[in-house]
């Protein structure tokens, strides 16, 4: 276990960024597309985050023609370029499952004063 956990710590970003439930994101991945990388940008609130060191993920949604999009980013993967904080959200839970029921202002997040 001690091996596991030293691979699994020298993976680590030494500067993953701070993130918290309802802030608004724009994360920068890479993608790849044959032999070619470009960087596109996923703009949306975070909605969930599920810890464990090396497995830390954070669920990002966002609203596109009307349909809801939902992806899941590892906080330590190499593809996540970079992540922009856009504006901080105020939210009193830590998962935001309950938007992906709601439609227009009442799916928004209210802005936190920080």
């Amino acid at each position: 276990m001690d091996a596991l956990k030293l691979i699994s710590n020298s993976s680590l970003k030494k500067d993953a960024p701070v993130l918290n439930v309802g802030d608004t994101v724009r994360v920068h991945v890479r993608i790849k597309e044959g032999d070619k990388s470009r960087i596109q940008v996923f703009e949306g609130t975070i909605i969930a985050k599920k810890h464990g060191g090396i497995n830390e993920t954070f669920t990002v949604r966002r609203v596109a023609h009307g349909c809801g999009i939902e992806r899941v980013f590892p906080v330590h993967s190499p593809v996540v370029e970079k992540v922009d904080v856009v504006r901080s959200g105020k939210v009193r839970r830590a998962k935001l499952y309950y938007l992906r029921s709601r439609v227009g202002k009442a799916a928004k997040v209210k802005e936190a004063i920080r």
